[in-house]
């Protein structure tokens, strides 16, 4: 009687043991589904931002071009702290005339910040000509997600060549 008695109350804990792992494994894949859902935007945005720094890398810029909305602006903060503003166009040419390689911009992604069809990013960078460390500084990056699919409508940097923090690959 001990026995059974003991039993029964055996078969009962497992029984509240294994539905309380039922509820936490319905928990955990709920809250999986929730996180992997906000991140699937941010994942879209770094592919995007990385595309255009191996775009640059390998001087294709039919790659890059697609990357940018049809009235992206492009900036740069100059040492005097004046705002110069870039043409699209220019840009592509610009590393364009390049080999591969040569070109080489190392970013870490500091902040994502994603509203709707909005998202804001900021990069820390070391860019590298020909293998050398050539200067450093900050993107930010605004994008667009047009018929679903992000693309850089704004982009604003800084240039710097001290107070660098090298970014290894």
């Amino acid at each position: 009687m001990i026995i059974s008695k003991n039993c029964f109350i055996l078969n009962s804990n497992l029984k509240n043991i294994l539905d309380m792992r039922k509820k936490m494994l319905y928990i955990f894949i709920l809250i999986s589904s929730f996180c992997f859902g906000q991140t699937s935007d941010e994942h879209s945005v770094k592919e995007v931002i990385n595309s255009l720094f191996t775009g640059m890398k390998n001087t294709d810029a039919e790659t890059v071009k697609a990357l940018f909305t049809d009235q992206a602006i492009l900036q740069t903060i100059t040492k005097d702290g004046n705002v110069k503003t870039d043409d699209v166009r220019e840009f592509l040419s610009s590393f364009s005339k390049f080999s591969k390689n040569d070109l080489d911009e190392r970013i870490v992604f500091k902040n994502i910040s994603i509203d709707g069809d909005l998202a804001s990013v900021f990069t820390p960078y070391s860019f590298y000509f020909k293998g050398n460390f050539s200067h450093c500084g900050a993107n930010s990056f605004q994008l667009v997600k047009q018929n679903g699919i992000w693309k850089i409508h704004y982009l604003i940097d800084t240039r710097r060549k001290e107070n660098c923090k090298e970014i290894l690959k």
